[in-house]
């Protein structure tokens, strides 16, 4: 995979990513898409969303701080993506923890088609209807086989599936990427895995015709400024401020040196 050619299509085109997300890393999710190139909009507003779905070139959701009046606004904004063709990305945060995580992912699944589904392995697990909890927001154990359960949500959802972990999976109904970039010190920093959702924003937002490949490309970059990162880093608050600096200086030279992304 060319993933360089994915992070040329974000600084070049600067898609809109429309966020409804987690208060807790709201700003962190801002800052790395503006530090990858595009533009971040968090909008949640009942009355305002769908009219900003119909900006923005992709529609991050992210239940890590739900309440039932917010799935709404999500559901709204994610039919209003749906009617514009604008891939919507929803990040099943905490799935597998309380009933009521559950029963609202589910609802934002029936009600509008989502994109991409992603989550950590216990987080996937649950959405795809296996017997499995979740730590609070942090990956319980799985004994399925992740590849599987990836692939048979994906087919079930017609959407792509993408698991985080020490080794990411990006499925779809007939391919899959492992991508094998980053480090543990992404597990040490709070809103890590809210942010990987919102680069893949804006990379499917930036490429939204192979939103699998850019998926998996938008992965690849911000775990290989993760690996660049923990370098100069003393701790979690270094690394996170070296994190956001190399999502913004990434060159071709790094990715192509340092890139692992396979099939």
């Amino acid at each position: 995979m060319d993933v360089y050619s994915f992070l040329e299509a974000v600084r070049e085109k600067s898609p809109v990513v429309h966020h409804l997300t987690n208060w807790v890393t709201i700003y962190d999710c801002a800052q790395v898409v503006k530090s990858f190139g595009a533009s971040p909009v968090m909008a949640h507003a009942a009355e305002e969303v769908a009219d900003m779905s119909g900006l923005a070139s992709a529609l991050v959701l992210n239940i890590g701080t739900l309440t039932a009046d917010f799935i709404e606004s999500m559901k709204i904004a994610a039919r209003a993506a749906n009617s514009h063709d604008i891939p919507v990305v929803l990040d099943v945060c905490g799935a597998g923890a309380t009933p009521f995580r559950d029963k609202k992912c589910l609802e934002l699944l029936d009600d509008a088609h989502i994109s991409i589904i992603k989550g950590n392995s216990s987080e996937i697990a649950r959405i795809a209807g296996h017997d499995v909890r979740t730590k609070g927001v942090d990956a319980g154990h799985v004994g399925s086989d992740l590849n599987g359960i990836a692939a048979e949500l994906a087919a079930l959802r017609q959407c792509t599936v993408v698991i985080t972990g020490k080794e990411d999976i990006v499925a779809d109904a007939h391919r899959a990427y492992i991508v094998r970039n980053g480090v543990d010190m992404m597990s040490h920093v709070v809103g890590t895995g809210c942010m990987a959702a919102s680069v893949i924003g804006a990379f499917v937002g930036a490429t939204p015709n192979d939103i699998t490949s850019a998926a998996a490309a938008g992965l690849c970059c911000f775990e290989i400024a993760s690996e660049l990162a923990v370098k100069k880093s003393r701790g979690p608050a270094s690394f996170k401020q070296y994190l956001l600096d190399y999502c913004f200086t990434l060159t071709k030279d790094d990715i192509v040196s340092m890139q692992k992304v396979g099939q």
